[in-house]
């Protein structure tokens, strides 16, 4: 997990795309207590985490989890409220972004919201593939023509975890971008489609409260059995640092 603010986090990914060497692709995660929940069952997903080169910390309960576990991050960084930084910054250092995923209409209605917000924002491309893409070789093969065609310095996927971050360790390190970033329901937020959460709930980190309250079919699962594992995950990892190797050694959260 890099321990990076907003301003941090924008700050260098900016200038990393700037510096964009030819053929090198970079990745931007946002790992959550679900994200780590989901990488301890699916293999492909972990390697995924493993291999990119920006991992925010996007959930409330990675923030606390460090707390204990150290060192410590001083905030999150959301994913949507990054994205829209990022847009900011490059409509001023005019660097291009594609827009791919979403629930149907909600790239091009995205793209078009943040334009307006942003007029020097250079789109060059917004695409929503049909559902289960993924396992339509000619959709697969399209997309990373349109990618291609369009050679975005910055690209944002919003397909849900773990597709959006598997697909991009699978793929983008091959395609002419500069950098792809996982973005999840940002680009349904950000078309109205979806209630964004109060600001106020990020500020006491009760965002996934809120969720589970407005969708609790859909989260229910996520967010009360996934979240005991993700605790218990954090207190096992806890106990292991605390046990020493040998007389004389103690990890340092450990030490009084």
């Amino acid at each position: 997990m890099d321990h990076v603010t907003m301003e941090e986090a924008a700050a260098q990914i900016i200038d990393a795309l700037r510096q964009r060497p030819a053929g090198s692709p970079f990745l931007i995660m946002g790992p959550n207590a679900h994200l780590v929940t989901l990488a301890q069952r699916d293999s492909r997903f972990l390697k995924a985490l493993n291999a990119s080169t920006f991992n925010v910390p996007d959930g409330i309960s990675v923030v606390l989890a460090s707390k204990l576990l150290g060192p410590k991050i001083s905030s999150r960084v959301p994913g949507g409220e990054l994205m829209e930084r990022l847009c900011l910054e490059a409509a001023r250092h005019d660097l291009t972004v594609f827009f791919l995923g979403g629930l149907p209409g909600a790239a091009a209605q995205a793209s078009l919201q943040l334009q307006k917000r942003y007029p020097s924002l250079s789109v060059v491309s917004a695409y929503c593939p049909p559902h289960n893409f993924e396992h339509d070789p000619m959709e697969l093969a399209y997309i990373r023509q349109l990618i291609t065609e369009a050679t975005p310095d910055l690209l944002f996927v919003a397909f849900g975890a773990p597709k959006q971050e598997i697909w991009m360790h699978e793929n983008c390190l091959t395609l002419p971008i500069g950098a792809a970033m996982s973005v999840g329901a940002a680009f349904d937020t950000q078309a109205g489609l979806r209630k964004r959460a109060p600001r106020w709930t990020h500020r006491l980190g009760m965002e996934w409260l809120y969720r589970l309250l407005r969708e609790p079919r859909r989260l229910w699962r996520r967010y009360l059995i996934g979240n005991t594992y993700f605790i218990y995950l954090v207190l096992k990892q806890r106990v292991l640092h605390c046990r020493p190797a040998n007389s004389r050694s103690l990890h340092p959260s450990c030490r009084m």
